[in-house]
């Protein structure tokens, strides 16, 4: 029998109103792991080269990991997938809370849909059982009520829920998934892929506890991880994400009026601590996870904000607060609010809003394209005001629902130059112009810029460099650094960041990297060591790469924004920038480390040597005919 997982994946044709059982062999799991692995797999196997992110051929696959849902810190999550209609390229986020724990406890490892429903649906799982059920009186909800209706409908006040809201509904190019209320799968606009399909949410309720291989192991872990909270995550477990916003600032790590200027001093009056001050409410946290680092935020005046969608992580603090200039907590409270109530990515939305802000400060958009808003850097009710309208698609933002890359080129008179994304995605609240692996990184992700599967230099203290020691990394490399070593160094991680996304365990929680082998033997029972993890991540990395080259990408897409080849306009990074030079020789570096040729295609003899030899029949035609001569 299975041990963590249960060997059933729900297969949805939305189209023909079916749902089969998909039973993978056990080697099948061990090969993938789930999680982004199973998204990459599905996405290049199943579907074909340049289908509309938004027609019915897309798949939506919503897949945790083999050791997601056991009893340990940072077993909550899982990965959402499918081709984005933001980058037209491979689409997956990950997300924390209680629905994919809730999932295997009634008996099914992952979902994948397909094709459109005559009409909107909702799937209701129970127990192992399911049906797809009348969603009309659902559609135009926001995922608030819309859980109490499902809910109240079914008799089930606990289920769990993946939703959308209406931005899905909309096909917002910046709408995302959201579990439990307030947790988001945000990147790469896959709530518009759920909406495309006519989808309202799936909701779960199960009652069956995972067989565990090792239990008296696995608790032993889990004791040892929760021993060291109270040292190496105090501040994540008092108040979650952005306590060091000041830091930030005074190194130019905030990204401050859409990533042109630094210096900024308001840092402190919209940071992890200054929520917790003025609108804490509570601590929330995830399945089984002893970290509790979710805030919880409640507003009366003068905005009114309901604790149930959670708080502003420092992405969002970031996204739509210093990056629009804008530094009214208020305000950003009730924008993270509005996101989560409709279903929108913040990092998405709030760079979006702060592109139209430059965009309006030069002119390119006037007070007759915004309806009147003053769409200046640091007006807190407009850009409280734009989430509302781009989440609904109303007036200009219709415009901005397309997000940046569209929106400018629609726009033209120089709007391109203000767009700052990578491959069409909007860019994470981290500067490159100071963390120069983290620019490498957001240059190679397979999902446009990216911060969590990815190498930021400043974090790199002597306790993170212990962490990959036993990996084969002895020696540390200076901040500044793009060289050799530094690319090496930025490998390693990045194959344990895109492990963890295929296992779907959370980055918060200070397991060692060592450690996820033994999780994985605890739970599983399998073997497994970690070479063969690292092959898994690199498996899925090339799956992805050739996802995109399918879909048209090339090495010429590894690349950053202008705007980060110029230093800000003041403060630590004010004579700084990125080297377009240094860039380009560490990307080949990283080309070749990986097994991949100067183009950035991954050569035959890699896919062969991680078992994908399968893979090989999906790369560009120009590839395979270079190859032949």
């Amino acid at each position: 029998m299975p041990f963590g997982y249960r060997g059933k994946i729900l297969r949805v044709d939305l189209s023909e109103e079916k749902i089969d059982v998909e039973k993978p062999p056990e080697t099948w799991y061990r090969m993938y792991l789930g999680g982004m692995g199973a998204v990459a797999y599905y996405l290049l196997r199943e579907m074909k080269r340049k289908e509309d992110p938004l027609g019915p051929n897309n798949l939506l696959i919503m897949a945790p990991g083999v050791v997601s849902g056991a009893p340990f810190s940072g077993s909550g999550r899982n990965a959402v997938g499918g081709k984005s209609p933001l980058t037209g390229g491979f689409g997956e986020a990950e997300v924390g809370g209680f629905w994919q724990a809730e999932l295997k406890q009634a008996g099914f490892d992952m979902v994948v849909f397909k094709g459109v429903a005559k009409h909107p649906v909702w799937l209701w799982i129970k127990d192992g059982e399911y049906e797809l059920r009348d969603a009309s009186k659902l559609w135009g909800l926001e995922v608030g009520e819309c859980q109490d209706r499902m809910r109240e409908e079914v008799g089930e006040t606990q289920a769990k829920t993946a939703l959308i809201g209406p931005a899905g509904e909309k096909l917002v190019r910046l709408a995302c998934v959201i579990n439990d209320l307030n947790h988001a799968a945000g990147r790469c606009g896959l709530g518009a892929v759920m909406g495309s399909k006519k989808l309202k949410g799936v909701a779960v309720k199960g009652s069956a506890p995972l067989e565990i291989a090792d239990p008296k192991r696995l608790l032993e872990l889990a004791k040892t991880l929760n021993s060291r909270i109270p040292t190496e995550s105090k501040n994540m477990h008092e108040y979650g994400t952005g306590v060091d916003m000041d830091a930030y600032a005074a190194t130019g790590n905030l990204p401050t009026r859409n990533f042109r200027d630094g210096g900024w001093e308001h840092a402190s009056e919209i940071d992890a601590i200054a929520v917790k001050k003025k609108y804490g409410f509570g601590m929330g946290t995830c399945h089984a996870c002893a970290v509790r680092c979710k805030k919880e935020v409640k507003l009366d005046e003068p905005y009114k904000v309901e604790p149930r969608y959670g708080g502003p992580e420092y992405e969002t603090l970031a996204a739509l607060g210093s990056n629009c200039g804008v530094h009214d907590l208020a305000a950003i409270c009730k924008a993270n609010e509005l996101c989560q109530r409709y279903g929108l990515d913040t990092i998405g939305t709030g760079c979006t809003i702060a592109f139209a802000m430059e965009c309006y400060e030069n002119g390119i958009i006037n007070r007759a394209d915004t309806g009147g808003i003053d769409l200046k850097f640091g007006n807190a009710e407009a850009m409280v005001e734009l989430v509302e309208k781009i989440g609904m698609r109303e007036g200009i933002g219709d415009l901005l629902a397309e997000g940046t890359r569209r929106a400018a080129e629609k726009l033209g008179g120089g709007a391109e130059a203000y767009a700052v994304h990578v491959k069409g995605q909007e860019v994470p609240m981290h500067e490159p112009r100071l963390k120069k692996a983290l620019g490498l990184g957001y240059a190679l992700s397979p999902t446009g810029a990216d911060h969590c599967h990815n190498l930021h230099d400043t974090f790199m203290t002597p306790s993170n460099y212990a962490r990959v020691k036993p990996l084969g990394f002895l020696g540390e490399v200076p901040v500044d650094s793009l060289g050799g070593e530094k690319v090496r160094l930025y490998r390693i991680w990045m194959d344990m960041r895109v492990l963890a996304n295929c296992l779907s365990i959370c980055q918060f929680p200070p397991w060692r990297f060592t450690e996820y082998v033994d999780l994985v033997q605890a739970v599983t029972g399998w073997d497994v060591t970690m070479h063969e993890l690292v092959q898994v991540s690199e498996r899925t990395l090339n799956l992805a790469r050739i996802f995109n080259l399918r879909e048209g990408f090339t090495s010429a897409d590894d690349w950053l924004p202008d705007r980060f080849f110029k230093p800000q306009t003041a403060g630590a990074l004010s004579k700084t920038a990125v080297n377009s030079g240094e860039l380009k020789t560490a990307l080949e570096w990283y080309y070749e480390m990986i097994g991949w040729d100067r183009d950035g295609a991954p050569l035959p003899g890699t896919l062969h040597s991680l078992g994908i030899g399968w893979a090989v029949e999906h790369l560009p035609k120009s590839r395979m005919e270079k190859l032949i001569v």
